[in-house]
């Protein structure tokens, strides 16, 4: 990769967001624009899969929605993304969590990892 490039990586990727990985339950707000009005959607579930690096870097939250489940794909860095706050840390043993597609209801649960909680609760006080 030519270093032009990695270096407006590296700008844009300053204004980090919260990590999150496999298995958390995440909350995403969204900036949407209708016309000339902007508002902000809250987008939020469980995150099944993220992939690629740098600015390329996506994941997939999937939430359930009127007894359908929904997937979304979102960029990681994308400017419309006006912040990912995570709301449980899940405790997952696999990268991907695709097997997540045959479950329904509370079959969908994941266990949630209190060392991972109570450490970023250390460092966010």
């Amino acid at each position: 990769m030519s270093e032009i490039i990695k270096k407006v990586d590296r700008a844009t990727m300053s204004a980090q967001q919260e990590k999150v990985s496999p298995g958390d339950t995440v909350s995403v707000s969204l900036r949407i624009r209708e016309g000339d009005k902007e508002r902000v959607q809250s987008f939020q579930g469980v995150v099944i899969q993220s992939r690629g690096s740098g600015m390329g870097k996506t994941i997939t939250v999937r939430k359930v929605s009127g007894g359908v489940y929904v997937e979304r794909i979102f960029p990681y860095y994308s400017p419309l993304i006006s912040e990912i706050k995570t709301v449980r840390r899940g405790k997952t043993r696999r990268a991907k969590l695709y097997y997540l597609r045959k479950l329904s209801g509370k079959s969908t649960r994941i266990k949630e990892d209190k060392a991972l909680l109570a450490e970023s609760t250390a460092t966010a006080a």
